[in-house]
Order: C-alpha cells, then sequence, then structure tokens
C-alpha cells in the first residue's frame, strides 16, 4: 500500500482507503464487517471514512466498537455532517455543528475526529457560521483537520475567502471514469488551495468492477441485487452503461488486471487524489481494491477507457438524488 499527504495536513493516508456507506451497522452481516476491517488493517488501509447520517448513526457506532482495542493512532477517521439525523436535526449551523460532532466522538468512541467534513453544503445557514463552528472544534481539539464533500468551485472560494477559519484540507467528490465532472473546475482551483481529493464511487457503485452484464441479472450476492444497497446504483445500469464496461475489459485484461484494478489506478493517476473511497461486503474484495495501489498502467490503455466512457450518453450516467442532501454541485 502507497501514502499520500492529504492536503497541506501532516496527514498521510492510504491510496485506497475504507467507506461505510451502505455497508457497516446496515448492509452486511456484523461478522463480515469485522473481517473487512480487520482485513483493511491487513492490507495497510490506514483511512476509514464514514458520516453520521450512515444508517443514523449505525455505521460510526459499529467503527467505534470494531476499532476501539487498536490503538488510536493506528488509524486515521474521518466522518462528516450535514444530513438529516431527526426531524429537527440537519444542517450546518453551529448549534447542528455542536451538537452532531460530540454525538459522533461518542458513538465513535475518541476523543478526536481526524478529518471533520461538511457532507454537503448548507445553502440555509451562513458559510461564515459553519466555518466559525468548525474552526472552533479544531481549536478544541475535537477535530484535527476540515473538510467537505460535493460542494460547488463557489462554494469553495467562498470558504477559502474567510478571514480566521481554519483551513480545508480535503474534498470528497465522486469521481470515476463514469464520473468525471470534478476535472473542470473542483480539481484545479483544490490542487492550487493545498487540498486533495478523497474520492468516493470510484468504481461506479461497483458497475466498474465488470459483474453486471448487459442483458444478464445482477448476481444474488451483488450491491445491485440488494435491497437496501441496491437503491443507488439504478441509474448506472443501464445497458449502454453496461456495454462500455464491458469494453473497458479488454484493456485491463491487456494491463494484466483485473476491471476494478483498473478503475482505481485510473482514478489514483491524478496527482489531487489522495485517496480512493472504496466499500466491501467480503474481505477478498478490498484485497483485490487495495491491489491497485501502485500499479503502473499504460496512459494509452487509459486514453482508450476513456474514449469509451465519453462515448455514453450522458444522461445514461447521471447520479440519482439523495433524500435530504442537495446534490446540485455533482
Amino acid at each position: 500500500m502507497r501514502y499520500r499527504q492529504l492536503g497541506s495536513s501532516d496527514l498521510n493516508v492510504s491510496e485506497i482507503s475504507l467507506g461505510s456507506w451502505m455497508t457497516f451497522g446496515v448492509g452486511i452481516e456484523r461478522d463480515r464487517a469485522v473481517a473487512v476491517v480487520d482485513r483493511a488493517f491487513d492490507l495497510g488501509i490506514n483511512f476509514i471514512d464514514t458520516a453520521n447520517v450512515y444508517g443514523r448513526g449505525a455505521a460510526e457506532t459499529f467503527l467505534g466498537e470494531t476499532l476501539a482495542g487498536r490503538p488510536r493512532d493506528s488509524y486515521i477517521l474521518a466522518t462528516k455532517l450535514f444530513g438529516p439525523m431527526s426531524d429537527t436535526d440537519r444542517g450546518l449551523s453551529r448549534a447542528q455543528v455542536e451538537k452532531q460532532l460530540d454525538a459522533s466522538l461518542r458513538r465513535l468512541g475518541t476523543d478526536y475526529i481526524d478529518l471533520y467534513q461538511c457532507h454537503r453544503y448548507d445553502p440555509d445557514v451562513p458559510l461564515d457560521e459553519t466555518m466559525e463552528a468548525l474552526t472552533a472544534a479544531v481549536q478544541a481539539g475535537k477535530v484535527r483537520y476540515l473538510g467537505f464533500s460535493e460542494w460547488s468551485p463557489q462554494n469553495i472560494r467562498d470558504a477559502l475567502a474567510l478571514p480566521g477559519a481554519d483551513k480545508l484540507v480535503s474534498s470528497q467528490p465522486q469521481y470515476s471514469l463514469l464520473w468525471r465532472r470534478p476535472e473542470k473546475e473542483v480539481i484545479p482551483l483544490c490542487a492550487a488551495n493545498g487540498i486533495s481529493q478523497i474520492v468516493w464511487s470510484p468504481l461506479a457503485q461497483g458497475v466498474l468492477t465488470g459483474k453486471y452484464r448487459p442483458g444478464v441479472p445482477a448476481p444474488a450476492d451483488s450491491r445491485a441485487a440488494h435491497d437496501t444497497m441496491g437503491k443507488m446504483i439504478g441509474p448506472k445500469m443501464t445497458e449502454a452503461t453496461l456495454e462500455a464496461v464491458q469494453a473497458m475489459r479488454a484493456l485491463a485484461d491487456e494491463a494484466g488486471v483485473s476491471l476494478a484494478q483498473f478503475a482505481l489506478a485510473w482514478v489514483l493517476r491524478e496527482p489531487n487524489v489522495a485517496s480512493a473511497i472504496v466499500g466491501a461486503s467480503r474481505p477478498e474484495q478490498l484485497a483485490e481494491n487495495a491491489a491497485a495501489s501502485g500499479l503502473e498502467i499504460d496512459p494509452q490503455l487509459f486514453a482508450r477507457a476513456e474514449a469509451i466512457a465519453a462515448a455514453i450518453p450522458r444522461e445514461k450516467v447521471a447520479v440519482p438524488s439523495v433524500p435530504g442532501f442537495n446534490t446540485a454541485a455533482r
């Protein structure tokens, strides 16, 4: 496993990181989830990403219990706030930052969070109020560094312009061969200001593993076939997208790697990407993904894959909305 510096922080994160969206606490059995976490440490993965809204605290609680026996300095822990935790608790107000941070610390069983992220931008709260509250959390020692997910370029510029606010070191956008929107403005802007990308869905929720084939039902044990995990993958499961992904498989074969490793290596080719977040329901999935770290792939193969992806009609890879979230930045 190779490691990269996270923005202007002193955190060195594994190129492959472990996510917990729709898996820990809600999507897979506890024993299997524990086995995935254990395997992550065996593979050299030191960066674990979660959010308070994942399972309404269930993912954080699971991680708090599972990580309890490990030295706190043996892993880098990231979580987020913004999404609805109750009918009244949501957003990035000062009161919510204070309340949700303390709740996350309790569930995670830790005195501090390495990276605390705004899960989305909150248009209903003044940005200076949010950043003042987050800066106070850093000064209090409850948080080491700050980040955000799916902020627009203007959101980022506005935050950078605030005087006295603690620095932002990470951005968490969706980014993959099937979703390249951050390349236009977000990545250049962040690179110029000491902010790294920690990308989510680098495998397009499993579509870029190649396991879903045109005209064939999804495997029974796959994310797409799962009652909970399958809800978000639907817009990517089109014939046009699946046919394009199968065409990419030949390129991965030519490179001598699996399609998942090829897709992850493509994401990691971008210097501003510090880590690619993967979600795994089985330890062997995580091992395959981790092997993408450090791979050197012929850039011409990547260029051919990009051309295949570019030929898919844009509407065929649209991102579904997430209830309770501002998705405009996507």
